[in-house]
């Protein structure tokens, strides 16, 4: 990995990398904050510091959560690191939309494997996010035998919209092995085959053959899967969203859990007057922040 910058911010660092990626066959950005207890040296610990990954939205990148939704503050209080990939590959060889919408192709990866040409050959976002980054960033940053920071078994995930989306589907899909410790989201697509956003993007991504589509859906996802100990998701959505309405409609995640043993565990809180912004975002990144430091052992 290369670091390309590093920016003193609250009482740590965001260092700012960039890599040539397997998965993606391409050069892929991600902003890592390194905490206060990081370089601290009257705060010995005894466990590795862990990692909560925050998944952004459509046409975003790396820095438009780094700057705008402070959790960084939040990360020097419990003591986690942050991880901010970015939302697809990019670059001249990189199919984008044909028709240059925002929606699809560059800035709107989805976090899926796709599976179809031309977007086969790098939007290998799934493994890319969940398999290869974390092994990536621990060979980075864990050298010379000295183990500060876990990517890989101590870790929650989030994020935002399309990255809220990202971030069920990343926990449901890894939850036998528990490759999260916790999930939650900000106003996410809950059920991608249902709504205009997920259809474009699975069907331009995926084909049309259904089941692809299924295995990436939480509502899909959730109904098979067996929630163990006490896990709970939460979300947090503002009912002035301009989207809620077409395409995040989290009563679609409700109802796919009834009669699950994730019915009742499963906590959609929509706040009044917020809409779809870093403004809605860095307002309850607080309650998510703790509810991942509990999660995380940091509690």
């Amino acid at each position: 990995m290369k670091v390309v910058k590093e920016v003193f911010v609250c009482g740590g660092k965001l260092i700012k990398l960039s890599h040539k990626s397997i998965s993606t066959k391409t050069s892929m950005n991600v902003n890592v904050y390194l905490p206060k207890q990081y370089y601290s040296q009257d705060l010995p610990r005894k466990e590795r510091i862990p990692t909560v990954v925050f998944l952004s939205g459509l046409t975003c990148t790396p820095d438009n959560a780094s700057e705008k939704a402070f959790w960084q503050f939040q990360a020097d209080k419990y003591g986690f690191a942050m991880v901010f990939p970015d939302t697809s590959p990019r670059g001249d060889e990189v199919a984008s939309d044909p028709e240059g919408s925002w929606d699809f192709g560059h800035g709107a990866g989805f976090y899926v494997n796709a599976t179809q040409e031309p977007y086969a050959q790098h939007y290998m976002m799934y493994d890319y996010i969940h398999k290869e980054l974390p092994q990536t960033l621990d060979s980075h940053f864990n050298k010379d035998g000295v183990a500060k920071l876990d990517f890989q078994d101590n870790v929650a995930i989030t994020g935002h919209s399309m990255g809220g989306f990202g971030a069920l589907s990343g926990y449901l899909r890894g939850y036998s092995e528990k490759r999260y410790k916790s999930c939650s989201a900000f106003a996410p697509i809950v059920n991608p085959s249902k709504v205009p956003w997920g259809q474009k993007a699975f069907k331009g991504y995926l084909g049309d053959e259904r089941a692809q589509w299924q295995a990436y859906d939480p509502c899909s996802l959730i109904k098979n899967v067996r929630r163990t100990g006490d896990d709970k998701i939460l979300i947090h959505i503002g009912d002035a969203d301009p989207f809620l309405e077409e395409h995040l409609k989290p009563e679609l995640l409700l109802e796919a859990v009834k009669s699950t043993s994730w019915q009742g565990h499963v906590q959609v809180k929509k706040v009044h007057g917020f809409d779809h912004s870093y403004y809605f975002i860095s307002t309850f990144v607080p309650e998510h922040a703790e509810f991942h430091a509990k999660n995380l052992g940091l509690i």
